[in-house]
């Protein structure tokens, strides 16, 4: 049953992490890795929280509206990360993360998409 309900947003999630993996392995390939640094350690850390947060709404956790909230926060800095670099690799990976990011705030209940360059303030 929660497969079903959060089916979007699992499929989006296991698609960013994909792209997260293809994103930081292609990058290692890049003549200047070092300039890449910061897109590979946002594309590891990226596909570590969608796989998470996938198997928390894939189990049904009480807990997924959470890890998902954290998920979109990561997404956007990736996405914001490899949008930067003109490899169609880096360009392919914002854009699952962009996916993913909006995928997670709706299932998590906050509806709103960030906007570019903004900050993800969070009430305590």
């Amino acid at each position: 049953m929660a497969q079903q309900q959060f089916a979007s947003c699992i499929e989006a999630c296991n698609d960013c992490a994909d792209a997260c993996d293809n994103c930081a392995a292609s990058c290692l390939r890049e003549q200047d890795v070092k300039m890449m640094a910061h897109c590979i350690a946002l594309d590891m850390d990226c596909a570590q929280i969608c796989r998470m947060a996938a198997a928390y709404m894939a189990r049904g956790s009480e807990f997924a509206d959470l890890v998902c909230q954290a998920c979109a926060e990561i997404c956007d800095a990736c996405a914001d990360e490899c949008s930067k670099h003109q490899m169609s690799h880096c360009q392919e990976c914002a854009q699952a993360c962009r996916r993913c990011a909006d995928e997670c705030r709706r299932m998590a209940g906050g509806g709103q998409q960030r906007t570019a360059g903004t900050t993800g303030a969070r009430a305590h």
